[in-house]
């Protein structure tokens, strides 16, 4: 009898919810590991199994919450909402500014932390609203064709790590006890493109590339700013896949390193092994094998069959419990387990998201970011009273563009258009065409769309928002809409009015004509899904397909007839944003854009590519682009042909480019007195663009790429070499230098002092003094490289050690001190080892890259360091 009474009573508090009891992991004055292994030895093997996917299910008995670990920051909170867009990741390595990218990702981690205890309040456990981010992406850009090159910090190692440490510490706090957000440096290690065969291609570069390009920014967030976690990537690196690579994920990441964070696959990667790596014969097989090897969280649903994997034998359930151990103890010291008042980020308020002090800062670096890259006869910057000026391009009003991907939704944007209509004089004229078509002559001229007629007459279409994205029960209100613009700060009304989540709209009108004619809707969306029904019939579905970001849909009409148009959209993601558009499309004119513009005194034209051409394995087949990737740097020739005909007015033209990567533009280098690049640069990017062309803000940003002349200069895409590839190595010319950038002042270089000799193992101290020998303020980005001259082994032509950014004033000079550790002067040998070896050092300061003309003009300065002694890097 008593026997029987305990049994019942141990299956009492069994079922018991742990909220009715006191248990080790719910006491927060235990150390976390403490807390972990007590949670994780409650567990069955099929609950620690459910947790290992990113959509991790509740269970309700121990009290754990359901809780999905994707989410995404790379410029911004993304897909969760209205956020602060600010420039894209290529942008914000633009302006070379650590502290900058530092306070950018503490905005960022700020509105992530607000969300976050939002979503909470509100009962939400939706994708993105968490705080482990899937980001920076520290990959280097080895080749201007790779589409998601726009998502890294450049080509340059030093930058990348110095940028991606920055950007690491500002997301993940500085408490002793709790981690802010969660970074994840990604994509490890050797990946760039091409995307079209990322799932199965095998990255074999030469091993000394791997170790001086590929992996040294992953190692300096590991070590340095102490990344929690990382993300390995699709393709294979030397036969094994990243994600089950004993190299990489054991061997580097954990032993040399010190990795103790928790690994996470890439979307999916985990198939590859077995569909198109053929690595592992089954999920259950390739699970395992990535388990073993390190990965412990899948983006995916392939870890669903782990049980199936114990059984045979092919991984133990300890294997698991250590990933599972890793998981839990980041959301433990995110405190997720803790009672709000004991972590202090839960104090943020909502009210950061979107407020003044993160749109100042998003102005900042988009300002920061802009490159001027070409200023002849001082043509910029312009005159705010000039009389008449033409703004024309494929990009001066797409707000789109300024975007990029993996973004946000922004309260507000302003494109190049508005930015420099705002800015200039109330008696300035502002002429604008659209001009050319990104890729081709065709293009989109809005028409009124008094053809959409409600029943009492009204122009326009009623509007149904629901708080649902399956358009389920009654609206949640209903307005009469004069266009369907569902994208920032119109977005942002409607959004004020729903409750948060995702959520649908559905609009309704009568399309009518007084004659027989064929009606164009341009249809923009950021991967949200939509349709159009046209008297009740489907016409176009993008609900199962949200691939393209902007379609054109043609619905046939004849004179007095009236047919009904139904038109509904549903978020995939929180803030997913969607506008039609009756549009005309036209073939360019390029001698009616020529007459238009012949009353202008100047011509800027917003051109480039954009992220409907270049990204993450798109369905993009246009000429010069392909699955995201581009085929040619070349800017599409239409553009080039516009620019011609422009010139040819012999007014002054202004070329801006947006753009995710370098661009060959030989013939507007020749032909054109002033060249700007401003990427995809943010919700603020036509304010900072306007600021910089009309002198309220001197332009101080600098290419975090090589800009190559043409094709020609580059080697076989997928050749991981880095032989010709980047700055480091490439014996060419190019069109713009990495580090490249003017100023509407002048920077002068002097007093370089580096000490002649120097032991190996020991720091160097170098300064030099800069002057503003112009007449404007500027800042002055100051960078540091190191050559080491007469090696028996291969080495960079010169790299990036230092960066300093600092302001002078007219007349101004400032001493720049810089402190250069042992290994800044290492190389590999021939065994792969790390050491200081003796011999010359060449030690060059400038504004950009020492040249012939650079250090003639006082715009840099070098010296030789002579290293005696021989020195080991050791780890």
């Amino acid at each position: 009898m008593k026997l029987s009474y305990l049994f019942i009573l141990s299956l009492f508090l069994i079922s018991l919810p742990v909220a009715a009891q006191s248990l080790p992991f719910q006491n927060t004055g235990l150390p976390v590991d403490k807390r972990v292994d007590d949670l994780v030895g409650r567990m069955t093997l099929e609950e620690k199994i459910s947790q290992m996917m990113n959509d991790a299910p509740p269970i309700d008995r121990l009290g754990i919450p359901a809780y999905n670990w994707w989410n995404e920051c790379l410029h911004g909170v993304a897909r969760s909402g209205i956020a602060t867009v600010f420039p894209q990741a290529i942008g914000m390595a633009a302006t070379f500014d650590a502290d900058a990218m530092f306070r950018t990702a503490e905005v960022i981690s700020d509105e992530a932390r607000a969300k976050y205890h939002q979503a909470l309040r509100t009962g939400s456990q939706d994708q993105y609203n968490g705080l482990t981010f899937w980001t920076p992406n520290i990959n280097i850009f080895r080749d201007p064709r790779w589409g998601r090159g726009q998502e890294t910090y450049g080509e340059d190692p030093y930058l990348t790590s110095a940028l991606g440490v920055a950007f690491v510490k500002g997301l993940q706090g500085n408490d002793d006890k709790y981690f802010k957000t969660i970074a994840t440096a990604k994509h490890y290690a050797v990946h760039s493109g091409p995307e079209y065969n990322r799932h199965s291609f095998d990255a074999r570069p030469p091993l000394r590339d791997v170790w001086d390009t590929y992996l040294p920014a992953f190692e300096k967030l590991i070590r340095t700013g102490h990344a929690y976690s990382l993300m390995c990537a699709y393709n294979r690196y030397e036969g094994e896949p990243c994600c089950g690579s004993d190299e990489l994920l054991v061997d580097i990441l954990r032993n040399q390193w010190g990795f103790e964070g928790y690994v996470v696959s890439d979307c999916s990667a985990i198939n590859n092994f077995y569909r198109t790596h053929k690595t592992s014969p089954d999920a259950a097989a390739a699970s395992a094998q990535a388990v073993i090897a390190g990965t412990d969280l899948e983006c995916g649903g392939s870890y669903s069959t782990l049980l199936e994997a114990v059984k045979r034998g092919e991984i133990t359930e300890e294997k698991i419990d250590v990933a599972v151990t890793r998981l839990f103890t980041a959301r433990m010291r995110l405190g997720m387990f803790d009672p709000d008042e004991q972590v202090p980020y839960s104090k943020i308020p909502f009210s950061v998201v979107a407020s003044k002090k993160s749109s100042e800062q998003s102005l900042e670096m988009a300002r920061k970011s802009i490159v001027l890259l070409k200023n002849e006869q001082q043509t910029l910057p312009l005159d705010k009273k000039i009389k008449t000026l033409a703004v024309i391009g494929p990009n001066a009003d797409n707000p789109t563009c300024l975007l990029a991907n993996y973004n946000g939704s922004p309260s507000y944007i302003v494109t190049p258009l508005e930015g420099i209509r705002r800015k200039v004089g109330k008696n300035t004229r502002i002429i604008y065409h659209q001009g050319v078509g990104l890729t081709d002559d065709s293009v989109s001229i809005p028409v009124n769309n008094k053809k959409l007629l409600l029943a009492d007459g009204k122009v326009g279409l009623k509007a149904e928002y629901f708080n649902n994205r399956n358009f389920e029960g009654t609206p949640a209100f209903v307005q009469h809409e004069k266009e369907i613009d569902f994208f920032g700060a119109a977005q942002h009304r409607v959004m004020a009015k729903l409750q948060p989540g995702k959520v649908a709209a559905r609009w309704t009108s009568v399309l009518s004509s007084k004659k027989d004619e064929e009606v164009v809707f341009e249809i923009t969306s950021d991967d949200s899904a939509f349709r159009l029904f046209v008297d009740d019939q489907l016409w176009m579905d993008r609900f199962s397909n949200q691939e393209a970001r902007v379609v054109y849909c043609r619905v046939p009409v004849k004179a007095g007839q009236k047919r009904t148009l139904r038109f509904e959209f549903a978020q995939e993601n929180e803030g997913g944003g969607v506008s039609l558009t009756m549009v005309e499309r036209r073939k360019s004119d390029l001698d009616a854009l020529v007459a238009s513009v012949k009353s202008a005194d100047a011509i800027v034209f917003v051109g480039g590519i954009s992220p409907s051409l270049e990204g993450e394995e798109m369905p993009v087949h246009v000429p010069g682009f392909n699955k995201g990737d581009r085929t040619s740097i070349a800017l599409p020739r239409v553009q080039t042909e516009a620019l011609q005909a422009l010139q040819a007015t012999g007014k002054p033209v202004i070329f801006v480019m947006l753009t995710g990567s370098a661009l060959a533009i030989q013939w507007e280098d020749d032909h054109l007195p002033a060249i700007v690049n401003a990427w995809y640069g943010g919700q603020d990017a036509g304010t900072a663009l306007a600021d910089v062309l009309f002198g309220d803000y001197n332009p101080s940003g600098r290419l975090p790429v090589t800009f190559y002349a043409s094709d020609n200069d580059l080697p076989p895409y997928e050749d991981y070499s880095m032989k010709e590839r980047t700055y480091r190595y490439f014996t060419g010319k190019p069109l713009y230098p990495f580090g490249h950038g003017l100023s509407y002042t002048d920077f002068t270089y002097s007093d370089l002092r580096v000490p002649a000799t120097a032991v190996a193992g020991d720091s160097v101290n170098v300064s030099v003094s800069v002057t503003n020998t112009g007449s404007r303020s500027g800042e002055e980005v100051v960078q540091l490289y190191v050559s080491l001259l007469n090696r028996q082994v291969p080495v960079p032509l010169r790299s990036l050690q230092s960066v300093q950014r600092i302001k002078l004033e007219p007349g101004e000079s400032r001493k720049v001190d810089f402190t250069l550790a042992p290994e800044q002067f290492s190389a590999l040998d021939a065994l792969m080892q790390r050491c200081v070896e003796p011999g010359k050092i060449m030690v060059s300061i400038g504004g950009q890259q020492p040249s012939d003309e650079t250090l003639k003009t006082g715009k840099a300065v070098r010296n030789e360091l002579v290293l005696t002694g021989k020195k080991w890097i050791v780890p």
